[in-house]
């Protein structure tokens, strides 16, 4: 149907070189590949590993950031689930996996100040 664009002769010559043609085409794709997991997938692995070490290692106490931004202390650890002491006498239950970092000590009580008073 294409012969038009392409010689029979010359076509012809060419049918014992297409094999060796094939092994340096497929060298691209493998090293595009590589290139990927290395840059790509391998380092989201690793932060997902983390991120699932720290959920899983997460204790009544930690204060912690969730995803959202909220900073509480955890009061309550369920199965998927944690409590959080958001102010004073103010909880919020969480998923677990919203757990995004634990702070220091004592990051928590500064950020509270139970001694400030609302203004009116």
């Amino acid at each position: 149907m294409l012969d038009f664009f392409i010689p029979s002769a010359l076509a012809a010559g060419e049918a014992g070189a297409s094999s060796a043609a094939g092994f340096e085409g497929l060298i691209f794709p493998v090293a595009l590949i590589a290139i990927f997991y290395f840059l790509l997938i391998r380092p989201q692995q690793k932060r997902a590993k983390e991120h699932k070490k720290l959920i899983d290692n997460a204790a009544k106490g930690d204060e912690v950031v969730t995803g959202g931004g909220v900073l509480g202390k955890i009061t309550e650890v369920g199965e998927s689930f944690v409590t959080l002491e958001v102010g004073n006498n103010i909880s919020v239950q969480v998923m677990k996996t919203s757990i995004t970092s634990i702070m220091p000590k004592g990051t928590y009580k500064a950020a509270i100040k139970p001694d400030a008073k609302l203004k009116k």
